[in-house]
């Protein structure tokens, strides 16, 4: 269920889409008429480097927009998974991806969701989708928090001009996600 604030933390490395993933959960929440603010943070190296956005999402007027202790993480490799479950809240989703962490979370005061993420990506024909996957698996797992239909709406606006022909597949992954979580 849909909190009247969500502080999101979204991490990989970098390529894997990870700015793209807080872009579009923010667009998608603004036109749904949501308060959201959006930081991006990432190493020297913009792929293959880590790469995390915090994400607030917000009935009311966003006050901070620094993610201290996330309600939801969406882990997509191992570093991530190690730098962001301390933090989280107690009670929160962490979504991580098991295609390439190895090393599963263990906190036992979270919801912990593994996911194929990468898998489901592949299986749609490409290997940079794990953030799609991981946006409708949230989708399903968050009951009001966006549809998935919001997303798709989002979509032509958070990707760029050169990538929006890429579009149709991020669809397909985004509800594959959905599915995988929805079916978990």
């Amino acid at each position: 269920m849909m909190k009247p604030t969500e502080e999101i933390v979204i991490s990989g490395f970098g390529g894997q889409g990870v700015l793209l993933a807080g872009k579009l959960l923010c667009i998608a929440a603004m036109r749904g008429g949501r308060h959201v603010s959006h930081i991006p943070s990432y190493g020297a190296e913009m792929r293959g480097g880590t790469a995390n956005c915090s994400v607030v999402i917000s009935d009311e007027p966003v006050a901070s927009p620094v993610v201290e202790h996330p309600g939801v993480v969406i882990a997509l490799n191992e570093p991530s998974v190690a730098k962001f479950e301390p933090k989280m809240r107690p009670g929160g989703l962490l979504i991580w991806n098991s295609s390439l962490v190895k090393t599963p979370p263990t906190r036992q005061d979270l919801q912990i969701v593994d996911l194929d993420a990468t898998g489901i990506s592949l299986e749609e024909g490409t290997e940079r989708g794990a953030n799609m996957a991981a946006l409708g698996a949230l989708i399903a797992l968050r009951e009001g928090f966006l549809s998935l239909e919001a997303l798709d709406e989002a979509l032509d606006e958070a990707v760029s001009a050169r990538n929006r022909e890429r579009n149709p597949v991020n669809r397909r992954i985004l509800r594959a996600g959905y599915s995988a979580a929805s079916a978990a």
